[in-house]
């Protein structure tokens, strides 16, 4: 695994600078936070970095895995995971067939795809749910299946965009505990954007501030 780095990021939206000269080296494993108050700039900033970013702001700055430039790379050749606050599970799929969806065109066969769901499954304690309606699953197995479906992508680096705001304290805990530790297992370098310090410290890592 390579290291996500950035380097002289500067972000604007008309004349109002919102990040100015972030530079940051996530190592494998590791998780770098960035918090601060809503519109300073953290969810600009990860759409920045998988090249989402909307044309209204101007940003300069590199962000690289490894000696990779992913600047001028589309999204989906970023190689870059990405968990939102809402689980985004596409309602017309079953569990495994959103699943299915992320799975590498290199992964061929469908009892071997079938397989990798399996085995994703199990490893959330969501064993057995392959055939089940997304609409039937709570919001913390929604939340599980979401990161699942992220990680059967393969990323090479993950970006936590506030994934834990709308569940309530006791899944909240539990979920931030299942992604931090697929994070390290996988040796992803993170990035999470939040504004709760409980966050924060089940992160571990780093902490860099804007908006102060």
């Amino acid at each position: 695994m390579r290291s996500l780095r950035l380097r002289q990021v500067s972000l604007s939206i008309g004349p109002r600078r919102l990040v100015s000269g972030l530079s940051a080296d996530i190592a494998p494993g590791e998780c770098l936070t960035v918090m601060g108050p809503s519109g300073c700039g953290k969810s600009s900033l990860l759409a920045w970095i998988s090249g989402t970013l909307d044309a209204a702001f101007t940003a300069t700055g590199h962000v690289m895995l490894g000696e990779r430039v992913l600047d001028a790379l589309p999204p989906e050749r970023r190689g870059l995971g990405i968990l939102f606050q809402d689980d985004l599970l596409f309602p017309h799929l079953t569990v495994g067939g959103n699943l299915g969806f992320a799975l590498p065109a290199a992964v061929r066969g469908r009892a071997e795809r079938r397989r990798r769901i399996d085995e994703a499954l199990r490893s959330a304690g969501l064993e057995g749910f392959a055939a089940r309606d997304p609409a039937t699953l709570s919001g913390g197995q929604r939340a599980r299946v979401a990161l699942l479906r992220t990680l059967l992508a393969e990323p090479q680096a993950l970006l936590l965009d506030e994934p834990f705001s709308k569940l309530d304290t006791a899944l909240r805990a539990e979920f931030r505990e299942l992604v931090f530790a697929h994070a390290r297992d996988r040796r992803l370098p993170t990035l999470l954007v939040t504004h709760d310090e409980a966050d924060a410290r089940a992160a571990g890592g780093v902490v860099l501030r804007l908006g102060d």
